[in-house]
């Protein structure tokens, strides 16, 4: 199963982009086409229904092989806000950090991305 992007990849990266060069002072709009393109992009590369990944209000994907989930609330659910995600996302974060620092609320045996993160090369520091 494939998963179908609805924030193109173009203004997806653009919107990444802005929010690595200035990740407090960009606006809710381009945060969520930064959010919801990293979303689309876990879900593209680790396909499948077994773990459910929200960041409220942005979006919300399902993916990863494993038993599928159709109704009620899935037995294995990753939720944090937007700009965690986004430094889980790019390398910015650790999966382990993330959890220490209570910003990372996971439930179910299937629940770790830690092995599927960054998505992206971690950012060039300076």
């Amino acid at each position: 199963m494939t998963s179908r992007r609805r924030t193109p990849v173009a203004a997806g990266r653009a919107a990444l982009a802005e929010w690595r060069a200035a990740p407090d002072d960009i606006n809710r709009a381009t945060r969520g086409t930064a959010v919801r393109y990293a979303l689309e992009e876990l879900a593209e590369r680790h396909p499948g229904r077994s773990v459910e990944v929200r960041v409220p209000p942005f979006g919300a994907v399902q993916c990863i092989e494993g038993p599928t989930h159709t109704r009620g609330t899935p037995p294995n659910v990753v939720e944090t806000d937007a700009q965690t995600w986004l430094l889980l996302a790019t390398g910015g974060m650790t999966w382990s950090h993330a959890l220490a620092e209570g910003v990372l609320r996971v439930s179910g045996t299937r629940a770790s991305l830690d092995a599927l993160l960054p998505l992206s090369d971690p950012p060039r520091r300076q």
